[in-house]
């Protein structure tokens, strides 16, 4: 009985979560497809691959973290059925993210330098870098995706940028294909042929989903262009205030996987695509929470607006128990298989050997990765983000760094040594978060009481 309140959330969580697990996945299927296709040419190409994108995650992961900001206000306007307040924060949202798309991409081309500062196997880095420079240009449609995707997901129709996500992997996919390995008319391109389906595919995902949402009734009142008049700096200021710390809590836990990149560089090509491979998996189950915590992130936004603070408690816990619960089952498949899931990747033996030893340790950090990324979405749904910044900063670089450093660099731990230094800093954070979780939402709840 004591369960049912919260197993009986379930239903709700799955169906609104379930479309945007499906539409995460194909973010991140888009990379895998490029890591699995490149594996084919050999170690050294697949360890080009994680440089190139190292420093692009860094920005992918900032632009995508300032856009969360839209998902909770949208849903906020949602509950309160304020269709004029949840078109000013859309569109001020989509001059933001076009804007930071384009920032990032400038950045990006001047931060190129900084892959020969590495200290990365020089045989890598000459492959990364035309790599990089084509990715690197798929940040302004990436970030113009994001603006309408998180007024989507806020708006509670999260199955759109689903199914733009999954036509852009095919187009990836084929493009890969073709361009990657030379088949057909087309040259053998190798990283570049990946590079260019990267481009191409977000650049066909943007346009599919704003054609699937032009085609919703309810959201054409949503496209009406925003007047001078109606532009308002206050706006911009409240999305902002969101977005920037939501971008640093992700930046915080990205920059300590992409550091985990360059320590494992600093011991090798091989060591670096193990790294490569085990990150790939361990992100690919991660967007199941990235899908639970945008469900939590929607309904406790609704029940803001509803101010029923006792509801979305219960709504937060039940997204808890439900990404546990899911993430324990990845725990078990990664003990499981994590001597056969390698060979999807490269054949070759040093590289696998250390990849699945790697995989324990993911298989271990799972739980406490999945739920930091849940609680975290829940504390955003709340418009909690300067404390919760503060302690995933402390989580991952007071704690998590300092053990990837050492133990990779100074003990014959090595690769394995850096993903125990992971599984700490993420430890760290689900238990930290946590405690922020639970006292704002008794907080709410009295203060809540008391006004009344």
């Amino acid at each position: 009985m004591f369960l049912s309140k919260y197993t009986s959330e379930f239903k709700t969580n799955i169906g609104l979560a379930t479309p945007v697990v499906m539409g995460s996945l194909g973010h991140v299927l888009v990379g895998l497809s490029d890591d699995i296709m490149v594996g084919v040419l050999g170690p050294v190409q697949l360890a080009a691959t994680s440089l190139g994108n190292s420093l692009v995650f860094i920005a992918i992961s900032i632009g995508i973290g300032f856009s969360f900001a839209i998902t909770p206000l949208i849903a906020e306007a949602d509950g309160e059925n304020d269709i004029n307040k949840g078109r000013s924060i859309f569109q001020h949202g989509m001059l933001l993210n076009a804007s930071l798309g384009l920032v990032m991409f400038i950045l990006l081309i001047f931060a190129e330098p900084l892959l020969y500062q590495l200290k990365q196997p020089p045989e890598v880095v000459a492959l990364a870098i035309p790599y990089y420079k084509i990715v690197s240009l798929s940040m302004i449609p990436l970030m113009l995706f994001q603006g309408l995707k998180q007024f989507a997901d806020g708006a509670s129709q999260t199955k759109h940028a689903m199914k733009a996500t999954i036509i852009a992997n095919v187009i990836n996919v084929v493009i890969n294909f073709f361009l990657i390995y030379g088949m057909w008319i087309f040259p053998k391109m190798e990283l570049i042929g990946a590079a260019t389906g990267t481009l191409v595919s977000r650049i066909a995902m943007l346009f599919i989903l704003y054609f699937l949402l032009r085609k919703v009734p309810t959201f054409d009142p949503f496209f009406i262009r925003l007047k001078k008049a109606e532009t308002q700096w206050k706006v911009f200021v409240k999305i902002i205030n969101l977005g920037f710390p939501t971008a640093l809590q992700i930046l915080f836990e990205v920059g300590l996987f992409v550091a985990a990149v360059m320590i494992s560089g600093v011991l090798g090509a091989f060591p670096q695509a193990a790294n490569q491979i085990a990150m790939k998996l361990a992100s690919t189950t991660f967007m199941i929470a990235v899908g639970v915590g945008v469900a939590a992130t929607v309904r406790i936004g609704n029940q803001k607006g509803l101010k029923d603070f006792i509801n979305l408690r219960r709504i937060a816990l039940s997204n808890f128990l439900l990404i546990a619960s899911v993430m324990f089952i990845f725990s078990i498949l990664f003990f499981a298989f994590h001597n056969i899931l390698p060979y999807a990747f490269t054949t070759n033996k040093e590289v696998i050997g250390i990849a699945s030893t790697l995989l324990i340790i993911a298989g271990i950090f799972q739980l406490s990765d999945g739920l930091q990324a849940v609680i975290l979405a829940s504390l955003r749904g709340i418009q909690d983000v300067w404390m919760p910044s503060l302690l995933t900063f402390i989580a991952y670089w007071i704690v998590g760094f300092p053990v990837c450093y050492y133990l990779g660099l100074y003990t014959e731990y090595k690769t394995l040594g850096i993903w125990i230094g992971l599984f700490l800093g993420l430890t760290t954070s689900s238990i930290l978060l946590f405690l922020r979780f639970n006292h704002k939402t008794k907080k709410l709840i009295q203060n809540h009481h008391e006004a009344t």
